[in-house]
């Protein structure tokens, strides 16, 4: 009786078992469903831009000066007085005075050339009448014997030789009189040209000698900046073997520069390139010139809280932006989208991919100027897969622009 008791008890806990699983099933939700991802590739596409104008050609350089110059007397001696504008920094101007050397001992050699030639001048004279009277004897002597064969006088005694002798001393001390003259002029130092004081080192009462440098001059009407440009960047810049008279119209340049929270810029132009390879670099050096580098430069966009707008300064390190060919057909690109083999992989409106060869014209940090089968606003692969096909089909998002 009780075995049949245990029996009915695991049965109904069995059963109410069974049955508190099936109400827990029931009361369940039912599982979300998706339809499976897509077996077509997703590619990220840039839109291809058709270009027009100028393809830019960047550089970069420090800004050196066009002429410079070391600052040095042609005579020695004390110097006795010293322009206050003489200084680094400062401007001057061409013939001024920079400073002076002690005069008198030029003046006395002045005075000294001065009395040797008036002496030699004397003796010139005295030659000249001693000639014109030995011809006057000689000629005298050949009417008295007009009869007669006269023998020939030899050059000493018609006073030649000594009349020469007598012209070159003259000369001789005109040269030296001008010597004289011109080293008394050289104890003035002038500026060659206009231009700014780099550096000076020069005291009243300081003993100099004759080519001891004392400072710096470079001209304030240009400076240059020298770029490094491959040989294929550099055939992007038209007239550049052009110079002197051949360059009607050079090539426009912007050069730009930072300065404090600011960036300003020059307008400048090419004005040579050196016919030669740089042995390590394998570049060629693209000389750019900017005129009149003291004036201020143009701010470009925000400039901070400058007051004044800066000079383009000597030994800045700037970027150079040049004004290169214009093709009569190019097009710009993300530089993503160059794939292997100059390649452009373009996507259709059905998604379908197409590969198109280029021709590259001009590498930028995130931009490529090229040229090919290719149209404005067409979209092209710039990531997400690593192989393509013509024909294959991929899905887009977006297409970013250059």
């Amino acid at each position: 009786m009780r075995r049949r008791t245990g029996y009915l008890i695991a049965a109904a806990l069995v059963v109410g078992s069974v049955g508190v699983a099936t109400l827990l099933v029931s009361l369940a939700p039912e599982p979300s469903t998706r339809p499976p991802p897509s077996q077509v590739p997703y590619a990220d596409v840039a839109n291809i831009i058709a270009g027009a104008g100028p393809i830019p050609v960047y550089g970069a350089g420090s800004v050196r000066p066009s002429v410079e110059v070391d600052i040095a007397p042609q005579v020695g001696g004390r110097v006795v007085w010293v322009d206050p504008g003489f200084r680094s920094g400062l401007p001057v101007e061409k013939g001024q005075t920079l400073f002076r050397i002690e005069e008198a001992d030029y003046e006395y050699r002045v005075r000294a050339a001065e009395a040797a030639l008036a002496a030699r001048r004397v003796a010139l004279l005295e030659a000249r009448e001693d000639a014109a009277i030995a011809r006057a004897e000689r000629s005298r002597m050949a009417d008295r014997r007009a009869d007669e064969a006269a023998p020939e006088p030899g050059p000493l005694a018609l006073r030649i030789p000594q009349l020469e002798a007598a012209e070159a001393a003259v000369k001789r001390e005109e040269a030296t009189l001008a010597q004289a003259s011109l080293e008394l002029s050289r104890t003035r130092v002038t500026a060659p040209f206009d231009g700014i004081v780099r550096d000076e080192s020069v005291n009243m009462g300081q003993l100099l000698t004759a080519g001891q440098p004392v400072g710096k001059l470079f001209s304030s009407d240009a400076v240059e900046v020298v770029i490094s440009l491959s040989d294929t960047t550099a055939a992007l810049i038209p007239r550049l073997w052009e110079s002197g008279a051949d360059v009607k119209a050079p090539t426009a340049v912007r050069v730009f520069a930072e300065y404090g929270e600011g960036r300003y810029v020059w307008p400048g132009y090419v004005d040579r390139a050196n016919a030669s390879i740089d042995v390590e670099t394998r570049t060629i050096d693209v000389i750019v010139r900017v005129p009149d580098p003291l004036s201020a430069g143009t701010p470009v966009g925000f400039v901070g809280s400058s007051v004044s707008n800066p000079p383009l300064l000597v030994g800045k390190f700037v970027e150079v932006a040049i004004d290169g060919i214009v093709p009569e057909s190019y097009f710009r690109i993300r530089r993503a989208a160059l794939q292997a083999d100059n390649e452009i992989w373009t996507v259709g409106i059905d998604g379908t991919i197409g590969i198109v060869p280029v021709d590259v014209l001009q590498r930028m940090d995130d931009e490529v100027f090229v040229t090919g089968d290719l149209e404005d606003g067409q979209a092209a692969v710039t990531g997400g897969i690593r192989f393509a096909t013509n024909g294959m089909t991929v899905r887009t998002g977006p297409a970013a622009t250059p």
